[in-house]
């Protein structure tokens, strides 16, 4: 093999260019949202999704799926889409409501996740005790009473009614659109409630809920 210099007249060939390094491209961060119901929690996290994946799309992208199960057998759903998924989620979210769903069965999805967690993927059990009415209801004021789910839905048609925004329904798609400039609110309430709760399973941080952690995870793709 000669170790002589190239020519100058070699130079200027194409072969002798330099040699042009291929951009990796970076995988966006991957999020796997399962909610317990079909049309209330699609509804608003679809429209969280559909803003952040016009907008970041090549930095974060989220897949939202209403499954119509519950507590474990929701969790179970979960970890069927991950392990079907060409995607690589760093993050599975299990958002559900405690209802009156058995305690163990409520307490337990948030075990199932910590167990499921690896450094490829977190599993985080985001639920509201009793219903997710209740992370809505925070955006407008701090409240700890232990309410029934039916409770919710008047004080909801109430303060949107004060906004303008008429009567609350369950499969209004319009709520984050709504509820988005009161954000910061509902979390410093949500996360005041969480101390209040200290040291209380989810089955019996009534009322409780930890959407906020979500919401904060997504934070600042939302601004």
């Amino acid at each position: 093999m000669s170790l002589k210099p190239p020519k100058k007249s070699d130079m200027a060939k194409s072969w002798m260019g330099k040699r042009v390094e291929k951009k990796k491209q970076i995988q966006p961060e991957y999020h796997l949202i399962v909610t317990e119901g079909t049309n209330t929690e699609p509804a608003y996290f679809g429209a969280i999704r559909n803003k952040i994946n016009l907008h970041f799309h090549n930095r974060i992208a989220l897949d939202v799926h209403g499954e119509g199960d519950n507590t474990v057998n929701l969790f179970e759903r979960a970890k069927a889409r991950v392990s079907r998924s060409a995607a690589i989620y760093r993050h599975v979210w299990v958002v559900y409501d405690t209802d009156d769903f058995p305690a163990d069965h409520v307490d337990r999805v948030v075990d199932l996740c910590q167990q499921a967690s690896t450094e490829e993927t977190e599993y985080h059990a985001i639920w509201s005790n009793q219903c997710i009415e209740l992370w809505f209801l925070l955006h407008f004021s701090f409240m700890h009473s232990d309410l029934r789910r039916s409770e919710y839905w008047p004080k909801l048609t109430e303060l949107l009614t004060g906004l303008g925004a008429g009567e609350y329904r369950k499969n209004r798609e319009d709520m984050f659109a709504l509820l988005q400039p009161y954000m910061g609110e509902a979390i410093r309430n949500a996360k005041a409630l969480a101390e209040y709760n200290t040291g209380r399973r989810p089955s019996q941080s009534a009322p409780g809920t930890t959407v906020y952690q979500l919401i904060e995870k997504l934070l600042p793709y939302l601004h």
